[in-house]
């Protein structure tokens, strides 16, 4: 049987709540600008690339990581743990529906664009849509702006 670690004895486990927490959020809100950065393709989404930014966002933006000790941050099973965290915290966004009302929201604008269908398959990325299109309608050179 293969080695089985212990959630109970991880070193993210060990992280004070407050901490914890803040990992979290850092990855969603990375996950979120890369996303946006790549305008939501799923074809140009690259993991490595992700990683990077998500570590350039944890150190210039985190005070979490700063909070780290050095030994922490150059453990080897921290970074293990950190990957799994990064999976579980995107597999709950991407899984996340739109609610009925950002539903309603891109269906207005679509409608109102005259657009075909977009596609959307969580709430974050419906967010994306919802304010992109938002801020289109009211664009300087859309002929359709409302004064």
């Amino acid at each position: 049987m293969g080695e089985r670690r212990s959630k109970g004895a991880t070193m993210l486990n060990h992280l004070p709540k407050e901490v914890k927490i803040s990992v979290t959020r850092s990855i969603s809100a990375a996950f979120e600008k890369y996303m946006e950065s790549i305008q939501w393709d799923e074809q140009k989404y690259e993991m490595d690339k992700f990683l990077t930014y998500w570590r350039e966002y944890a150190e210039k933006h985190a005070s979490w990581f700063r909070q780290l000790d050095d030994a922490v941050k150059r453990d080897p099973r921290f970074h293990e743990e950190l990957a799994d965290k990064i999976n579980e915290v995107i597999g709950k966004i991407l899984r996340e529906p739109p609610s009925e009302q950002d539903i309603r929201t891109l269906n207005e604008l679509i409608g109102r664009r005259g657009l075909t269908d977009i596609d959307y398959t969580c709430k974050m990325e419906a967010k994306y849509h919802i304010r992109r299109l938002t801020e289109q309608e009211y664009l300087p050179h859309d002929k359709n702006r409302k004064y």
